[in-house]
């Protein structure tokens, strides 16, 4: 796997190795939903200024958000690596061989605002809010009930391996 991480905010996690943690998230949601092959994926950690820009130009909020998602294969169903597989994506890296996933951009000012607000961890907030970006990686959303219901039982099955709680 390669996990390409940017810092370009000056916010500091408690006693957090951001980089550290995102590689070990990143490998246990791979390993959840049985991805077949190593994969390559940017991470910018940032603050809500930034993140608020990217939100406004891809999503057309503006305000500022936790976490942004860019997919780069599209699924018939989440986690269905077979557009992969036919070749027809072009999602293969031609000088590593790896799946280029996408990228995730991630405001650590929301971090340490969710954490608070939610009464856990910040690197709980921060290994959620990198579970759920990769689970919109795979191709899962919640625009229904349903939905959400999958993704928060994936997102606590996935924090629950690596013993990340509550």
């Amino acid at each position: 796997m390669t996990l390409t991480v940017e810092n370009e905010s000056r916010i500091t996690l408690q006693d957090i190795n951001p980089e550290e943690l995102a590689g070990r998230v990143v490998e246990a949601a791979l390993d959840y939903e049985g991805c077949p092959y190593e994969v390559e994926l940017s991470l910018l950690l940032t603050d809500n200024k930034t993140i608020r820009q990217f939100n406004r130009e891809h999503r057309g909020i503006d305000r500022p958000t936790d976490v942004l998602s860019f997919p780069m294969l599209e699924y018939q169903e989440p986690s269905d690596f077979s557009a992969a597989e036919s070749g027809v994506c072009g999602c293969f890296n031609p000088e590593t061989g790896e799946l280029v996933l996408g990228d995730i951009v991630l405001s650590l000012e929301k971090v340490k605002e969710q954490a608070r607000k939610y009464g856990h961890s910040e690197k709980r907030e921060f290994a959620f809010l990198i579970v759920h970006s990769m689970l919109h990686l795979f191709g899962y959303d919640h625009e229904s009930p349903e939905e959400a219901a999958l993704m928060e039982q994936k997102q606590a099955a996935v924090l629950d391996s690596l013993t990340i709680l509550r």
